[in-house]
């Protein structure tokens, strides 16, 4: 009996273990980072207590919203990626999406009449990621579209947003006061917002790696 129940544990591990792989494969990460591998050091300005809390994924079940901000390099991806991967260990549906790739995907759709069911499909998602906001404008078309789905998504599932711009300089994406201001207020009702402001921490990396083998 101990045996059988021993092999029926491990089948149940196994199974979990190819459906946490199904999940992550569905998110369309770039790369599956791990805090382990996050040099917390290198960010000073950035809450390491926080970021531990927010692995728990308490906050997605409480339909909030996370927001990293911070210059190019200092790891707000990795830190976004690392939150994903802790959802889909969790059982929560996650997808990871640039907001370049996230508002042509939406135009494309729309063009082909099928913006609706993307957005549906979008809305079911436990988690949405949506990476490097603010390095490029967007066209009113695309701010708009993302909008809506922001919208759609207000107190119904948690967005993840990482942007290299503070909030200020967001009309400059958005391109008008009145949208940016409105998509702000449903971003931040209830928001948890990591501060990663400091040096480039990949540009940190390099420097270190060049300075080893000049040694």
């Amino acid at each position: 009996m101990r045996y059988l129940a021993r092999l029926t544990e491990l089948e149940l591990i196994d199974r979990e273990r190819r459906m946490v792989e199904r999940r992550i494969k569905a998110a369309k990460f770039p790369a599956v980072k791990s805090l382990d591998s996050f040099d917390f050091k290198a960010i000073p300005s950035l809450n390491k207590m926080m970021v531990l809390e927010l692995a728990r994924c308490e906050w997605i079940e409480r339909k909030e919203n996370v927001i990293a901000l911070g210059p190019s390099g200092t790891g707000k991806t990795h830190v976004a990626l690392r939150l994903g991967l802790a959802a889909c260990q969790k059982g929560l549906p996650v997808a990871f999406v640039t907001a370049a790739a996230l508002v042509h995907e939406m135009m494309e759709a729309r063009d082909e009449k099928r913006l609706l069911q993307l957005q549906r499909k979008l809305a079911k998602v436990k988690l949405l990621i949506i990476d490097e906001l603010g390095f490029v404008p967007l066209s009113k078309t695309g701010a708009e579209l993302l909008f809506e789905l922001i919208s759609q998504r207000y107190e119904r599932g948690s967005t993840l947003i990482t942007s290299n711009l503070p909030f200020e300089e967001w009309t400059e994406t958005f391109g008008t006061e009145r949208l940016t201001g409105a998509l702000l207020d449903r971003l931040t009702h209830q928001v948890n917002i990591l501060e990663m402001n400091g040096e480039s921490y990949r540009l940190n990396q390099s420097r270190a790696r060049l300075a080893a083998a000049n040694k």
